[in-house]
């Protein structure tokens, strides 16, 4: 009866994980702009913060190894623990490389600049959405270039058209 049991469970387990959508995230470190992809398809984008070009963010294939909420912050001997001051913000989405992730931010005026220590920084608000959408083993493409898959996904912004005057000088 237990085996039976075990089965039925097994499977059931087997069946749902076979019915999950294939969720992504793809990070274009130029566009400083994240999109969260499900089955191909863009379910959101949000604006982030990047790297500084001292501290530049990391180009590869990752995972989301870790998920916390309200995280502490540990940097060179400081302790900054939950809070207004913290500047993880309020979510913590680590990557499968050591120190690096996705995370909320103290300072949301950085956000659409290159200036953070490597990490990818996004409003409080977009990384607690975010947050409840992927799950530990979610694969992060940070993308440094813009390659065929970041103009798919973020078209390049248009060019303001210039026209001249009749005068013969612009307006």
């Amino acid at each position: 009866m237990l085996t039976v049991l075990l089965w039925a469970v097994g499977k059931a387990m087997a069946q749902e994980q076979e019915n999950a959508p294939e969720r992504r995230i793809v990070i274009s470190i130029p566009d400083r702009k994240l999109a969260l992809v499900e089955n191909g398809k863009v379910v959101k984008v949000y604006q982030t913060a990047v790297g500084a070009p001292k501290s530049p963010s990391p180009g590869g294939m990752f995972t989301v190894a870790t998920r916390l909420q309200h995280p502490t912050w540990y940097h060179a001997g400081k302790v900054v623990p939950p809070g207004k001051a913290n500047p993880l913000g309020t979510r913590w989405l680590g990557l499968s490389t050591k120190g690096y992730g996705i995370h909320g931010t103290n300072a949301p005026r950085s956000i659409g600049r290159n200036v953070s220590h490597g990490c990818i920084r996004m409003l409080n608000h977009d990384v607690e959405e975010l947050f409840d959408m992927v799950s530990v083993g979610v694969v992060v493409e940070l993308h440094s270039e813009r390659d065929e898959v970041v103009a798919q996904i973020f078209p390049a912004p248009v060019e303001p058209v210039v026209v001249a005057a009749a005068g013969g000088g612009l307006q």
